[in-house]
């Protein structure tokens, strides 16, 4: 059985969620998410409880079954407290400023880069090394973070480029002084 599809979800009182069809619709104080709901999985509201149950122990099925509570998990917590993934620039020189909505990034290269958000994302610039990337879609977040992450990723020698917070760098030695 799988131990993810098994669990309930506790839906809070300010958000509502709909099944029509195959589509899931979460509500809640900071928007509204929709989900496609494979055919073979069935759900199931008890009390302000969500669970999924599945129409055959088939591995995609099951497979679907796990994958389909999470997405509704993160969709339920996106739109109450929302999704933040945070960054981190290190290099002499680099930094970053809010134009307007967009980020406008200084990372060593010959220009700056202007990066405009997505729909449902947003950034929030802490210091001119950190920001973060703010939204209710867990995916979408994550996807913008990885796609600033990209312009300059932390290279092994000096560690300089975007990082998320908490990475781990592994650095390698360099050119050897003499033989």
């Amino acid at each position: 059985m799988s131990r993810v599809g098994k669990k309930p979800i506790s839906i809070p009182s300010n958000v509502t969620v709909k099944f029509d069809g195959g589509t899931c619709t979460v509500k809640g104080p900071k928007g509204e998410l929709t989900f496609s709901v494979d055919a073979s999985i069935t759900p199931q509201i008890d009390n302000g409880t969500l669970t999924f149950a599945r129409a055959s122990e088939d591995k995609k099925v099951r497979a679907l079954h796990g994958l389909t509570r999470a997405h509704v998990a993160w969709m339920v917590d996106g739109v109450t407290n929302g999704f933040t993934r945070n960054l981190n620039i290190e290099g002499v020189g680099y930094k970053v400023e809010m134009r307007g909505k967009n980020l406008l990034l200084s990372l060593g290269f010959s220009h700056p880069i202007l990066f405009m958000p997505p729909d449902g994302v947003e950034f929030a610039v802490a210091t001119p090394t950190a920001f973060s990337v703010k939204g209710i879609n867990k995916h979408l977040v994550g996807e913008v973070a990885a796609k600033v992450r990209k312009l300059r990723p932390p290279e092994p020698y000096k560690g300089k480029g975007i990082r998320y917070e908490g990475e781990y760098i592994r650095r390698k030695a360099g050119k050897s002084a003499g033989k």
